[in-house]
């Protein structure tokens, strides 16, 4: 059986705000997060209702709009700065970046996108972007500080306001992040980011917004990782407004499959077992929680992304001998996984 005294942090709890670690709503996040495990990637902290008066931010009124834009429509504020530049150029001190971080620690996808940059901005937006990738689960504020920093010098590159994005919600900045995948998602004119701001919307207390959004693109048009994702936000959406049965539809999706495992598995099996807790169904979750950790054992045998993991559980008769049976090692009996390559 799984191990119940971790369930505590469960896929799918609402966005925190003000929060001093990393972490991703549990219901919400890129696939393959498993909160509600000791030693895996931070979590938000609590249930408790984000902070949602923008008023106390001083970045936005209540209207969203920048400063020195208020009184204007959103089309005039687009039209006048369409990468939302304005908004990263406030005043602000670049951290110190170690020298032995160079450009080339960066990603080789991120770091061509930045070739449209003089050779001297590109290698310093590059330093800072690898510090965020380093620090964004150690030190998220100060990941924080180094994607702003890249921001003011490129702000009109897709993976630096995605990046910037991803930072402000890792420390419960959901306007802002909200914001910033919005903009990202006009230079990019990509959806892979929208279970991002279908939490964002969440932990600006307004899942009504979130469940609206996420049914604002087409689901088959998604990477399919992406679509669960967004199944798994959306279904905290639902708690969100108390509608359990809902949340759980919300994740009966062709990817739900007990049977194989791929690196979102884990996080959706999760987030199923959790709302089928909270519908009394015991049992059930429990099935669920151990498959869980099956598919997630079963990742860890494969040694390629790409691997297909097909779980299989065997029945054994207790009278026979299974080493005599099979030539094999007791421990070799019972449930087991083995990569598949398609």
């Amino acid at each position: 059986m799984s191990d119940s005294g971790d369930r505590g942090k469960r896929p799918g709890e609402k966005p925190g705000g003000n929060r001093p670690e990393a972490g991703r709503p549990n219901r919400g996040g890129p696939a393959g997060d498993r909160p509600r495990r000791d030693g895996d990637r931070p979590a938000g902290a609590g249930r408790g209702r984000p902070e949602a008066d923008l008023s106390r931010n001083p970045r936005e009124n209540r209207s969203g709009d920048r400063p020195g834009y208020q009184g204007r429509s959103p089309r005039e504020i687009e039209d006048r700065d369409p990468f939302g530049t304005k908004s990263v150029r406030t005043r602000h001190d670049d951290p110190e970046i170690p020298e032995s971080v160079q450009p080339k620690d960066l990603d080789r996808v991120a770091r061509t996108q930045l070739k449209t940059l003089s050779k001297e901005n590109a290698d310093g937006v590059a330093r800072h972007l690898a510090m965020v990738a380093t620090l964004i689960e150690s030190d998220p504020a100060l990941a924080h500080a180094h994607a702003v920093s890249a921001a003011r010098r490129a702000g009109r590159i897709a993976v630096v306001r995605e990046t910037l994005a991803i930072t402000a919600y890792s420390i419960g900045d959901f306007a802002l992040a909200l914001r910033e995948l919005r903009t990202y998602r006009r230079i990019s004119g990509k959806d892979d980011q929208l279970p991002l701001m279908v939490d964002s919307e969440r932990g600006l207390g307004r899942p009504d917004r979130a469940l609206e959004l996420g049914r604002s693109v087409p689901r088959e048009t998604l990477p399919v990782d992406v679509q669960v994702q967004l199944a798994i936000a959306m279904s905290g959406a639902r708690l969100d407004l108390g509608q359990t049965e809902a949340a759980l539809d919300e994740l009966k999706i062709p990817q739900l499959d007990p049977d194989k495992a791929f690196s979102w598995s884990p996080a959706l099996f999760d987030a199923y077992a959790a709302v089928l807790e909270d519908l009394g169904r015991e049992d059930e979750a429990e099935e669920w929680w151990q498959r869980s950790d099956r598919a997630m054992e079963a990742l860890g045998a494969g040694d390629g992304e790409d691997d297909v993991i097909e779980v299989v559980e065997e029945d054994f008769d207790e009278d026979v001998d299974a080493a005599d049976a099979t030539g094999t090692d007791d421990d070799t009996q019972g449930e087991h996984a083995e990569p598949e390559r398609g």
